[in-house]
């Protein structure tokens, strides 16, 4: 769980006061975001949602209507607006990190927070849900494996912490993230402790 030395230049200075978490679906992201938000009171936000409340329908509806390129056309404006917000925590969805612009926002404007799980969890955390289009398939393991084959690259490629999940309580993959980030500043090098409990 050590930092990536990501393909931008991972020495340079980066606000901690913005803080972008990315990673797949069902990796706990917007979980992790609004319990982090809370332990250091910072301002969250979740662009599915902040999509959702703006257009007043859900992402399901959008995929229906717009296909999935008017959906990512509304999601890339909305994290063009939010990653502006200082000091902000915002969690994207699994494939905002898909389109070029996105990624350069996120790496230029914050600190990027990696949330990674394996599809064997993806799976368990998803095997009720079904609101998720993109799992709107016969077979979810082999759409989940298609997905990790293009975007886990995509995620490594822009992250400054990546942090697994599999079989970490949200407390824990929190806990485990703010002592990550008062390592990168220099003020606690203890190791965080590992929580193996259920998944958030």
């Amino acid at each position: 769980m050590g930092d990536r030395q990501s393909t931008r230049n991972a020495s340079s200075a980066l606000p901690q006061d913005r803080l972008f978490i990315v990673g797949p679906m069902a990796a706990g992201k917007s979980a992790v975001g609004r319990r982090l938000a809370a332990r250091l009171q910072m301002p969250f936000f979740d662009t599915d949602d902040e999509i959702e409340q703006r257009t007043g329908v859900d992402i399901d509806y959008i995929f229906e209507r717009e296909g999935e390129a008017g959906f990512r056309r509304r999601e890339c404006a909305v994290i063009a607006e939010l990653t502006a917000k200082q000091p902000v925590i915002l969690s994207t969805g699994g494939g905002a990190v898909l389109a070029d612009e996105n990624r350069t926002l996120l790496s230029k404007r914050g600190l990027v927070v990696y949330l990674a799980t394996s599809v064997r969890t993806q799976l368990a955390r998803t095997r009720h849900s079904n609101h998720r289009p993109l799992l709107q398939t016969e077979d979810r393991g082999r759409t989940l494996e298609a997905l990790a084959t293009v975007r886990n690259a995509l995620y490594e490629s822009v992250a400054d912490l990546t942090l697994p999940t599999d079989g970490c309580t949200v407390d824990a993959v929190v806990g485990q993230l703010i002592t990550r980030l008062k390592q990168r500043e220099g003020l606690d090098t203890s190791t965080p402790p590992d929580a193996q409990e259920p998944s958030p």
